[in-house]
């Protein structure tokens, strides 16, 4: 189970990844953070965050059109 969760259903690039920025603050180093999304764009853009970040991504799934993402805070 994450740390922190947030629901970013319905809202469409660049919200949930700027919404995820601002989130991940809140969780400790080492904490997790999941994020529910409808963007499908959002895939590619929390790669891509992740890859930025230096946060590590160990999940990424879609199931119902809503993709889930497991951020792990690393920094």
């Amino acid at each position: 189970m994450a740390d922190v969760t947030l629901d970013a259903k319905g809202l469409n690039c660049p919200l949930p990844i700027l919404k995820a920025k601002k989130a991940i603050n809140d969780v400790a180093s080492g904490g997790t953070l999941e994020i529910l999304a409808t963007d499908p764009g959002s895939v590619a853009d929390f790669e891509a965050f992740c890859r930025t970040t230096g946060n590590e991504l160990v999940e990424s799934k879609e199931e119902g059109g809503v993709y889930t993402y497991l951020i792990k805070k690393t920094a």
